[in-house]
């Protein structure tokens, strides 16, 4: 058996055998170090060609994105980053300006979330290869896993959906969008290039569940794209889910580039786009929402089933079921 035959989440499931059933499943994996904190410790590898390319990227922005990958593993978990290692396995023949570069995209990330870089590895490789491990804190009692979902709880999505993926399109397609103004344009390709990990939306959550005297909520980020995030969640939680389509956030600019169905797919599928989605009561769902703003909707609901339905409030389209083999897979 080959690991094309099994594909990535064979893959994972395999490996996982050989971890604590108790520390892995979740963007983070979180070690008590006190009775009231945690570490929360995250790993990211990128692979020149796979994750990244100069033809979208270039170093910089290669760079940010990668920092901006583990800081939102961190946020997903209720983590605050603490600090980052890196190892670099490089050619021989690498610029080094191009390395000189992707750290500089990375610090300008890490900056910004008062985070540092503590040390690494570098080797030589045939394929210039990143791997990252990303270190944060979170009260015990404010982890953020996978499997605290439960029916009737609201799904909110933190942001909108789908630019990135509009954005690595016109980054390689120069034809594609030409009736976009430049600033919508440099918007879009700023999306995929330097994402925001949604750190800013933890303490909104916790004023939120605190003044509610409970701590009821689970999540992941988007990275992965929005459909993924939700089926996940549902199946570590044990429960199933109604989308609803036309509340899920998508950039407004899209109506005038791509066609209703290809928005919803780079919405539900596109990745990259680092929003939070986070499952909770209601109310509390409302309130945050509201409080976010800035695209941040409300895109379904949790249900007692185990079926995770893409269905239609308006009626004109017919419910289907959400898969996760639509999106990007390493096998």
């Amino acid at each position: 058996m080959l690991i094309k035959d099994i594909g990535e989440q064979g893959l994972l499931r395999i490996l996982q055998k050989f971890c604590p059933a108790e520390i892995v499943g979740d963007d983070c994996a979180v070690m008590a170090t006190n009775p009231n904190q945690s570490l929360a410790i995250t790993t990211d590898m990128l692979v020149d060609g796979v994750h990244f390319s100069d033809r979208t990227t270039g170093p910089y922005y290669a760079g940010w994105r990668a920092a901006a990958a583990n800081l939102s593993d961190l946020a997903a978990m209720g983590a605050r980053p603490l600090a980052v290692t890196l190892a670099l396995a490089v050619t021989a023949d690498t610029a080094v300006l191009w390395v000189e570069e992707f750290y500089r995209g990375m610090t300008a990330c890490l900056q910004e979330y008062d985070t540092p870089i503590v040390g690494g590895d570098v080797v030589r490789s045939p394929v210039v290869t990143v791997a990252i491990t990303a270190f944060g804190e979170v009260e015990c009692a404010r982890t953020i896993s996978r499997s605290n979902a439960r029916s009737d709880w609201a799904i909110v999505a933190t942001g909108v959906h789908g630019a990135s993926r509009a954005g690595l399109e016109l980054l390689l397609n120069p034809e594609f969008g030409q009736n976009l103004e430049k600033v919508d344009r440099a918007s879009l390709i700023l999306a995929h290039q330097r994402p925001k990990p949604r750190l800013d939306v933890l303490p909104i959550v916790w004023e939120i569940l605190d003044s509610a005297g409970e701590f009821s909520i689970a999540g992941m980020d988007s990275s992965d794209g929005l459909a993924d995030a939700i089926i996940q969640i549902c199946r570590a939680s044990g429960v199933g889910a109604k989308v609803d389509r036309p509340k899920i956030p998508i950039p407004d600019i899209f109506s005038e580039i791509v066609s209703t169905e290809k928005a919803l797919d780079w919405a539900l599928y596109g990745g990259e786009d680092f929003e939070l989605v986070l499952f909770l009561p209601i109310a509390h769902a409302n309130l945050l929402v509201e409080r976010i703003g800035d695209g941040a909707a409300i895109v379904g609901i949790a249900t007692d089933s185990t079926d995770i339905w893409l269905t239609d409030s308006s009626g004109i389209c017919p419910d289907i079921v959400l898969k996760l083999d639509r999106g990007f897979q390493h096998f």
